[in-house]
């Protein structure tokens, strides 16, 4: 395992009816602002919390997106709470955030920006599109195996606990869809969402974030919904990769899947078949076709990887433009 620091502050309020809770969560003749929508909401609220609090910024609040995966360098911000009501990003239980700026999707971090409280009621969620419940659980996913299918650092806790995310997310994904008001599977899929990116499964191990580096840039570029373009690319990266994580793809298999027959490409290749199969049955397509992006549009991808300097991507960072042009022809 990895050397690792882990801080998490923000309390977590869980459960049907807890937004009765809100009042006391907030400290009386408290000034309050108001942002509404859902995980992007919770992102550019962070953003606000900073910006409106970073004099040496002010006027020109678009150079705090500069900093990237670096945080950003200020005193403070301002407090806030979080009402989840699309489980997807796990913003409400941790310090980052993806910010449109024009064309651009582009990190923010600071250890400011840890919500004080976040409410988490279920029951909030029943309401939402089916494509939109289907995203967070494909999201949710993606979230997951970033952090798990890199390479092997006996971190047996964080494979255990990544691996019963991504088993109950299997169990609960189509019935969370097809019942939204079935509260033990909504429950499940909310929680799995915020611990998914709260940092506990990602401590002390190696991490990849290729799927989500490329997907950026395809909503940026084509605006897909976030999650869409991650089911796109995911597969296509194991395919493209399967040497370099042989191991924990190995792994994938045997213990999410259950797959114990057959070699070793053999059960990978079929771990890979059945994640698309899970998305599928989500509703959540996986080619770049299916989204009517062909050559010209990979060209576009690659180009946009490149001015945002993202040449060496994954956990080992062997990802060159090369290999993310291949991965997305894969992906075709």
């Amino acid at each position: 395992m990895l050397n690792f620091s882990f801080y998490n502050p923000t309390n977590i309020v869980f459960g049907k009816d807890q937004i009765n809770n809100l009042d006391s969560l907030v400290p009386k003749n408290a000034k309050i602002l108001i942002t509404y929508g859902g995980g992007s909401v919770m992102d550019g609220t962070k953003f606000i919390a900073i910006a409106s609090v970073a004099d040496d910024y002010m006027g020109r609040e678009s150079e705090l997106l500069k900093f990237g995966f670096n945080p950003i360098p200020v005193e403070g911000a301002i407090p806030f709470g979080t009402v989840v009501t699309l489980p997807a990003t796990g913003s409400e239980m941790n310090n980052g955030a993806v910010v449109t700026n024009e064309i651009d999707k582009l990190p923010i971090f600071s250890k400011f920006t840890f919500p004080k409280f976040s409410i988490l009621d279920p029951t909030l969620t029943y309401t939402l599109p089916a494509t939109q419940v289907a995203n967070g659980v494909v999201d949710t996913f993606i979230h997951t195996v970033e952090q798990y299918v890199t390479y092997p650092v006996n971190a047996g806790f964080q494979d255990r606990t990544a691996e019963g995310i991504l088993q109950t997310l299997i169990e609960v994904g189509k019935e969370t869809i097809e019942n939204p008001t079935n509260y033990d599977a909504r429950a499940n899929l909310v929680w799995c969402a915020t611990m998914a990116l709260n940092g506990l499964i990602g401590s002390g191990v190696p991490q990849d974030w290729t799927t989500h580096m490329i997907g950026h840039e395809m909503t940026a570029l084509f605006g897909l919904d976030h999650a869409k373009t991650l089911a796109v690319v995911q597969p296509a990266i194991w395919k493209v990769r399967k040497s370099a994580k042989q191991e924990k793809l190995l792994q994938y298999a045997e213990r999410v899947w259950n797959i114990k027959d057959g070699s070793e490409d053999e059960k990978i290749d079929r771990a890979i078949l059945k994640t698309e199969g899970f998305f599928h049955s989500l509703g959540i397509k996986t080619k770049l076709s299916d989204y009517n992006i062909g050559e010209d549009g990979i060209q576009k991808i690659i180009n946009s990887l490149e001015k945002h300097g993202m040449t060496a991507l994954s956990e080992s960072r062997e990802v060159t433009l090369e290999v993310s042009e291949e991965i997305l022809r894969k992906a075709l």
